[in-house]
């Protein structure tokens, strides 16, 4: 019997070993191409038969078959151009991934129903979001895994073969990528590993980072920055942020007014039933998305949703770009956020040039919902929202990160931190950056110390004819604590020598503490009025108006100043500063000024004290310098100065006080609008050089904070309030023309003023071009057209009030340029 059974096993072994061998099988993956996203329930056939399947939920499929039915399979899914894969006839078995290429969510014959199933879908998605939304807990935590990818695109057209690459060609050349015919360049990875929590009244966040892998970049603000605190998308809001825009979410309450959905299918997963919602853009040019999302029948809880930018969408320098949300169930019935994606290309030059590939992918972990361990964490925040870097989190080894991490590295991501320090060890590569970074910023490291900025070492005017200067400083070589900077100016036609000099101490940076001091005898090429741009730069000769001289004023300024800042907002700044004002040229001369004793006719010594406060604003720091990223709130500003005739020569007494408020605000669909609202009043007489003097514009390249159609030293006041009002409105009427990508916009700018009796008695003498409001309105609008070419705006701006002088038409009505870069 056993010989019996052993046959016949062994029969049986080499009939199903001669089956497998003569068997033709094929496995695959199908994905997004440009976000590497599995596609689910994607359709695989093959051509002219009726063999085919669809893809599981993961995307992958498998056939198992005697023979090819055709030597082409055809892989179509809505929203993905068709696409078409060759079988060679002898090969028995294919491994195969599969890149979806973008199509549109429109194919298809429309058919015209009584109940549209995609609009039922979309109410019944609004009417669950206050139980499905994450926000609706009181209090919840998570690990958060984070992962920053750069990669450069479009490398095809011999970027590398240009001189200033030629160093780095074979670096660049060893670690380059491909696929599907495009090329690119992996070239930085960041990853961070954080506790989140969140509570819901009274608001609380905090974030503490507990590894950080930036390979290479120390800077301590950034890392802050790449935890999950300043990246949170909620599909379920109304609005989706997009880099500086505001684009309406397909979950929107309103969203029927920007979007057309349809239900494409319905699928069984793990025994829940899932519907599939197509939506697209209702008009072109609006901020809107294209793409669909799996909603969980029953909860009507977005399961996974995919986003991606219509081809009309108005913004700048961006070809592709998805947004990618995944939930899952961490009980029965409570739905949470599991993994979202944002991944963004683009180029500053065009679609197929070289440009950026940026991912981001962050998984969330061990979700706690309405738990005391939340509040408990929540009770360390000194402010309502605290971002905190634990010691050591950026000193992490290889072995922390194997077992930590959320989800394991490509062999592309592992070859990333290989290029970068390959890179950063690379005399070629250094040279390289050192390079473009002196072209960009103006700046250059030499050692311990730094020259420029170059776009200040040649200029003129007609004081000075030809000027050259030069600014020599310090780096964070030199000291990490101490920096210094001077710069020293010479003019060809008045032959004299200019400079400035300049001292900061930094002991304590969060919250931040600094002295500074500084000596500076030069022109006043900038009133520093409520930002205005200085002149003394060789970019200002080719736009300054006309016919209109050029008043020069020679400063000798000595200033020393003390800088407090509490984590609350609260910032103190106190100084001490003595002027001695020399008026050269189109302005009233020192004599025409009385004088008491051995005292200086223009001096003054005066003591300052700034309070400020901008709750919650986020800085992007250096070694020693930061600029600010904005407030959620606005910002306000109290400052008061007392003038003390009889110190150094000091000749007047005074007191001084201003305030301000400002704040942008967000406010889509309609844009965003930025304000500044200010006031102060000069206790005292003064000349002309200390009182509030009205920032004037005299070139044609337009000024934010200024008053474009007026020029400078034309009004003076004792006593002010002023309001500056921009709206931008974004596509507006331009989203007639999409292609265009034009963005409207409105401006108004208003300053009310006076002048005491004993001022103007003081300071309008014969033969001066002063004026005053007298309590008058100066008002003036504008609109224009920004975005032309993605950096250029034109503003058109009409003087209102005062009605100008008959001999002062062209003041009426001014175009003025400018450019920046933005999205």
């Amino acid at each position: 019997m056993n010989l019996i059974r052993n046959y016949v096993l062994f029969t049986a072994g080499l009939f199903f070993a001669a089956t497998a061998f003569s068997q033709k099988r094929i496995h695959g993956i199908v994905k997004d191409y440009h976000s590497d996203e599995r596609v689910p329930f994607a359709s695989v056939s093959f051509q002219n038969t009726t063999i085919g399947k669809l893809t599981d939920s993961a995307g992958t499929f498998s056939f198992y078959l005697d023979k090819w039915p055709s030597d082409t399979l055809l892989i179509t899914c809505v929203g993905f151009q068709p696409f078409k894969l060759y079988i060679p006839a002898s090969k028995d078995t294919i491994l195969i991934e599969v890149p979806m290429e973008r199509g549109t969510f429109n194919e298809g014959v429309r058919v015209k129903t009584k109940v549209n199933k995609g609009l039922l879908l979309w109410r019944k998605i609004v009417q669950h979001k206050s139980k499905n939304d994450r926000y609706r807990f009181q209090n919840f935590s998570y690990e958060l895994y984070n992962k920053l990818e750069l990669d450069i695109k479009n490398l095809k057209f011999g970027i590398t073969k240009l001189k200033p690459f030629k160093p780095v060609n074979d670096i660049i050349n060893q670690y380059m990528d491909t696929v599907e015919g495009h090329r690119f360049l992996p070239t930085y990875l960041t990853e961070t590993i954080s506790d989140y929590y969140y509570q819901k009244k009274p608001l609380k966040r905090r974030e503490v980072i507990k590894a950080v892998n930036t390979n290479g970049i120390k800077n301590e603000s950034l890392i802050q920055f790449l935890g999950g605190m300043d990246q949170n998308i909620n599909v379920y809001n109304n609005f989706i942020p997009v880099f500086d825009k505001q684009f309406v979410s397909p979950a929107s309450d309103n969203g029927d007014l920007y979007y057309n959905y349809s239900v494409k299918d319905t699928q069984i997963i793990g025994n829940n039933r899932y519907y599939h919602l197509v939506f697209t853009p209702r008009r072109n040019g609006t901020s809107t998305f294209e793409g669909d999302c799996w909603v969980h029948a029953g909860t009507f809880a977005i399961q996974k949703m995919n986003m991606r930018l219509g081809k009309d969408a108005n913004i700048n320098h961006i070809d592709n770009l998805s947004l990618i949300q995944e939930y899952s169930l961490i009980n029965d019935s409570t739905w949470f956020l599991a993994k979202d994606k944002f991944v963004a290309d683009g180029s500053l030059f065009g679609k197929d040039r070289p440009g950026a590939i940026g991912r981001k992918t962050t998984t969330y972990r061990h979700v706690v919902v309405n738990d005391s361990s939340v509040i408990n964490a929540l009770n360390n925040n000194r402010i309502i929202e605290e971002v905190v870097t634990l010691p050591g989190a950026p000193d992490k080894g290889k072995a922390y990160w194997d077992t930590s991490r959320h989800e394991q590295l490509t062999s592309t991501e592992r070859g990333i931190i290989a290029m970068i320090d390959t890179l950063r060890n690379a005399p070629e590569f250094k040279k390289l950056t050192r390079t473009i970074e002196f072209i960009a910023t103006g700046y250059l490291d030499i050692g311990n110390f730094q020259i420029g900025p170059w776009f200040n070492w040649l200029t003129g005017n007609s004081q000075e004819g030809f000027r050259m200067r030069f600014d020599l400083g310090s780096n964070k070589g030199f000291d990490k604590h101490w920096w210094w900077h001077g710069y020293l100016a010479y003019g060809f036609g008045d032959k004299k020598f200019k400079g400035k000099g300049e001292l900061f101490y930094l002991p304590k940076k969060h919250p931040r503490l600094y002295l500074y001091g500084s000596y500076i005898q030069d022109f006043d090429y900038g009133q520093n009025y409520y930002g205005e741009v200085s002149t003394d730069n060789i970019f200002a000769l080719a736009v300054r108006k006309p016919n209109i001289p050029i008043k020069f004023l020679k400063t000798t300024q000595e200033r020393f100043e003390f800088f407090n800042e509490t984590r609350s907002g609260f910032s103190t700044l106190l100084a001490a500063t003595h002027k001695n004002f020399l008026p050269v040229r189109n302005l009233i001369s020192e004599d025409s000024f009385p004088v008491t004793g051995n005292r200086s006719p223009l001096a003054t010594t005066e003591v300052s004290l700034r309070i400020r406060f901008a709750y919650l604003e986020k800085f992007l720091e250096n070694t020693f310098f930061r600029t600010s990223l904005g407030s959620p709130y606005p910002i306000g500003e109290i400052y008061v100065s007392r003038g003390i005739a009889g110190v150094f020569k000091s000749n007047y007494n005074y007191t001084k006080v201003s305030a301000s408020i400002s704040d942008y605000v967000k406010i889509p669909p309609y844009g965003n609008l930025s304000f500044q609202v200010y006031g102060g009043k000069t206790f005292g007489t003064l000349p002309y050089v200390l009182l509030d003097i009205a920032p004037g514009n005299e070139l044609y390249y337009y000024n934010k904070y200024a008053f474009n159609t007026m020029n400078k030293y034309e009004f003076i006041h004792d006593k002010f309030a002023g309001v500056n009002i921009e709206h931008n409105v974004g596509s507006g009427i331009f989203r007639l023309i999409p292609k265009l990508k034009f963005r409207q916009f409105w401006t108004a700018k208003a300053l009310w003023g006076s002048l005491s009796d004993a001022n103007y008695a003081l300071n309008f003498k014969q033969g001066n071009n002063f004026q005053t409001l007298n309590g008058k309105t100066y008002l003036e609008v504008g609109t224009g057209i920004d975005n032309i070419l993605k950096v250029f705006r034109i503003d058109f701006v009409w003087r209102l009030l005062p009605t100008p002088l008959p001999t002062e038409i062209d003041r009426k009505f001014g175009i003025f340029g400018s450019f920046r870069l933005s999205f």
